[in-house]
């Protein structure tokens, strides 16, 4: 497997090494009143429930693969030819888990461990993202782990 830079993964690597500066008292009410106007999006229960639907034990639908995948993956699929760039694989899975769900609200986006299983114990993994304003929920972008 091939390892492919990613917007998303780049944006929380540069969010996390950001150092933590405290806000002073006055700043903190008014941005505590955008902050909570604007509504935060999917949460992390919804997201894990979202991605467990969507790979289901084998891998999506063809109806999951045209409505709940960002316009990128769509394109990135019709590039790639040889791997299904939704499962960091050539084939399917015996079995697919999700694991926790992170959730970044400063950058708008969730992400799981997914792991593939295959024959005779070897097991594979890829990270799936999904932006927290995405209507309908989708995935936004998978990380190989190669």
């Amino acid at each position: 497997m091939m390892l492919k830079p990613h917007r998303l993964g780049a944006l929380l690597l540069a969010l996390s090494a950001l150092p933590a500066v405290p806000s002073a008292p006055a700043v903190a009410a008014p941005v505590a009143a955008a902050t909570a106007a604007v509504p935060e999006g999917h949460t992390a229960d919804q997201i894990g429930r979202f991605l467990v639907r969507f790979y289901g034990e084998h891998g999506p639908s063809d109806h999951d693969r045209r409505h709940h995948v960002s316009q990128v993956l769509q394109e990135r699929q019709q590039t790639t030819t040889g791997s299904d760039v939704l499962l960091c694989a050539q084939n399917e899975p015996q079995d697919i888990a999700v694991g926790p769900v992170t959730v970044a609200q400063a950058a708008g986006v969730g992400w799981a461990t997914v792991t593939t299983h295959w024959g005779s114990e070897k097991t594979d993994t890829f990270t799936a993202y999904v932006r927290l304003d995405s209507r309908p929920i989708r995935i936004d972008d998978v990380i190989c782990a190669g």
